[in-house]
């Protein structure tokens, strides 16, 4: 398994990131101030994705494996909206790259240009969650931009191996909430959503992952939303 440069949640680093990967510039990478309804509120609109960052703690893992167990025979049976795009992550500090994919993959109406991102999810449309997470690995485009857009932000590049925290996306795909996670064996439905409601419903997921993990403050929200003038 490879390793990369993990990217840090720098809204900055990672707008130019997707806009290198040929996303338009109609969209970009934004903070998530707080989560509760006025704040909120000063989302620029239309949000087609949120994204959470947070650490890889011991609660988390007792979560995810809990979750695992509880919901592996009926995720193996849901069906899934067919474009759903998911995939497995197979990098070590990949996961920012996998959540942008999976927040841009997911909004038909985001357009991307030709070129690394376009390339990856024409090929990977056909393909399962596990080989799409392979192809990654083997992207050697993807792999460049990545660690050149990583050398850019905060991060300090001699520690990355001791990275501890993780990027996971959610959206609305024909209205419901998915939480997609590449660590994870399946997406996570959270229920019904819709266009109007969506930025609410995200956030109370993102609210239960910190309720989840009440003496850890180290959680970070983003959003994918209409670029600002």
């Amino acid at each position: 398994m490879s390793t990369w440069t993990p990217l840090e949640s720098n809204p900055e680093v990672l707008t130019k990131y997707i806009h290198k990967l040929g996303v338009s510039p109609s969209w970009s990478v934004t903070d998530v101030i707080g989560l509760d309804d006025d704040l909120l509120g000063f989302l620029p609109r239309p949000v087609k994705a949120v994204i959470l960052l947070f650490p890889i703690s011991d609660a988390y893992e007792k979560h995810r494996a809990e979750e695992h167990e509880r919901i592996k025979t009926a995720a193996e049976e849901e069906k899934y909206p067919e474009d759903l795009f998911y995939m497995r992550q197979f990098t070590h500090n990949a996961c920012g790259t996998v959540a942008l994919i999976h927040s841009v993959a997911n909004n038909k109406d985001i357009e991307v240009a030709p070129g690394v991102l376009k390339n990856f999810l024409e090929k990977g449309a056909a393909l399962s969650a596990e080989e799409r997470g392979q192809a990654l690995e083997q992207d050697k485009d993807f792999t460049e931009d990545h660690q050149q857009l990583a050398q850019e932000g905060q991060t300090d590049a001699s520690a990355y191996e001791t990275v501890i925290h993780h990027f996971i996306a959610l959206v609305n795909k024909e209205n419901t909430l998915y939480e997609l996670d590449g660590r994870k064996s399946y997406p996570i439905s959270h229920g019904k959503t819709s266009d109007e409601t969506f930025v609410k419903d995200a956030a109370k997921v993102c609210k239960e992952f910190m309720a989840r993990d009440p003496e850890e403050v180290r959680f970070t929200v983003l959003a994918l939303a209409a670029a600002q003038d």
